[in-house]
């Protein structure tokens, strides 16, 4: 049986949704604020990410070591992350505990410290993190596609920031931060599982009531680029390949989008996975995937190959999203939309993905959207639909990006002009 979802707004702005699933024994508690790398500038890139961080080492009555063991002796989980759009604190542990989450993750959300030593202790840990990052060529990789996609603006940023900014950080420019982004047009709290609608909109009510309003933050659309960009990586035997398209962003119609995805590189069935792993044995790993934002939308492709194998993989890959422009198989649609369809309904029976999602649909679209509605729309998505999509995708310069071993600019660019030299036969 499915519950219905609450959703209260508080005087102040802030959005409380509840999740019931009083089957469950747990309850996960999060606190999204609507605020990531894609909202700073050069000077303050990475500031969102070096925050979360901060939140967790003080507030004005716990210190670090409190934090930990308050949520520790409860046995409950904590997580936090930043991405381009959005900042988490997050919480899961025993139901009849939500109140205890909440009122934590209320406490780090309003009222951490940012104590010096902490500041300084953990700008070390945020540079051994960049680091890491920097010797990983799946990150890399990472690095230079948004490079590629986006160019100069925020969204190119890596999230993790600049080493020279995690440097240079202060406490006051924390402050600064939080009092402009923390407030409540951009807040969502959301709790999932074993819990009680009215309980919990009137604790988020005593808990976040008095943060101030503020206003919504607005976010420019990102002009699509494409290009190359290769980085060489010494002592690594295999190269790590992305390949990116735009498409459609959260609010326009990205069903068609979402399930060519799917239809492409999801499963050892589908027609990547198929040609160039069972077939021809080109890669260890490959996958499709869409990458959707609420002012951008990307289609990519991730592979993990050799270099001996670079050619004939950017050839087969090539190769496949031309036919699907020109011809989507009924089986593979017919596999596309019930892979996604069980994806969804799996998701359903976790909170913390169910209250992820909420979070999500409240900042987009300003409601909490049903599974009913997702499930419908895919199946309405045709063969003719899908097939536009890969037509339009392969209409805008691709984005490649490679880092590891193998390739150089000119290779790739060769590939681009590939893929790109369908238009001169549509």
């Amino acid at each position: 049986m499915t519950h219905p979802v609450a959703v209260a707004t508080l005087p102040n702005g802030i959005r409380v949704v509840t999740l019931p699933m009083p089957h469950l024994g747990s309850a996960s508690v999060g606190v999204f604020v609507r605020t990531g790398s894609r909202d700073e500038s050069a000077r303050s890139s990475g500031i969102s990410h070096f925050l979360e961080h901060m939140a967790f080492k003080g507030t004005h009555t716990r210190d670090c070591q409190r934090i930990n063991l308050d949520a520790e002796r409860l046995g409950a989980g904590v997580n936090a992350f930043t991405d381009k759009d959005s900042t988490a604190y997050l919480m899961s542990g025993l139901a009849e505990h939500a109140p205890r989450f909440l009122e934590m993750l209320a406490d780090i959300v309003q009222n951490s410290s940012f104590p010096e030593q902490e500041l300084e202790r953990e700008r070390g840990v945020i540079l051994q993190e960049y680091a890491e990052l920097a010797d990983d060529p799946l990150a890399i990789a990472d690095r230079l596609f948004d490079e590629v996609c986006w160019g100069e603006q925020p969204m190119g940023r890596p999230i993790i920031g600049s080493r020279r900014n995690i440097q240079r950080f202060t406490r006051e420019e924390l402050r600064e931060y939080v009092a402009s982004r923390y407030t409540g047009a951009n807040i969502v709290v959301a709790v999932a599982g074993r819990v009680k609608p009215e309980e919990i909109e009137a604790q988020a009510q005593a808990l976040f009531g008095t943060l101030p309003r503020g206003e919504p933050h607005p976010v420019a659309t990102p002009a699509y680029r494409g290009g190359i960009r290769v980085r060489r990586k010494a002592g690594f035997s295999q190269s790590q390949v992305l390949i990116g398209f735009p498409v459609e962003s959260l609010r326009e119609d990205h069903y068609p989008s979402l399930v060519a995805a799917s239809l492409f590189g999801e499963g050892m069935s589908s027609p990547l996975l198929d040609r160039i792993r069972e077939r021809r044995g080109l890669v260890y790993h490959a996958a499709s995937s869409v990458d959707l934002m609420d002012t951008s939308g990307l289609f990519v492709i991730d592979a993990l190959t050799t270099p001996e194998h670079l050619d004939e993989f950017f050839a087969e890959v090539t190769q496949l999203l031309l036919e699907q422009a020109e011809r989507i198989d009924a089986t593979d649609l017919e596999r596309a939309r019930n892979q996604l369809k069980v994806s969804m309904l799996l998701s359903q029976e976790s909170p913390m993905q169910r209250l992820e999602a909420a979070a999500e649909d409240l900042f987009v679209h300003g409601e909490v959207q049903s599974p009913e509605s997702f499930l419908d729309r895919v199946d309405a998505v045709s063969a003719a639909q899908v097939r536009e999509a890969f037509a339009r995708m392969l209409a805008a310069p691709p984005s490649i990006a490679l880092a590891g071993k193998g390739a150089d600019e000119r290779f790739l660019e060769s590939v681009g002009a590939r893929i790109l030299a369908h238009r001169a036969h549509r």
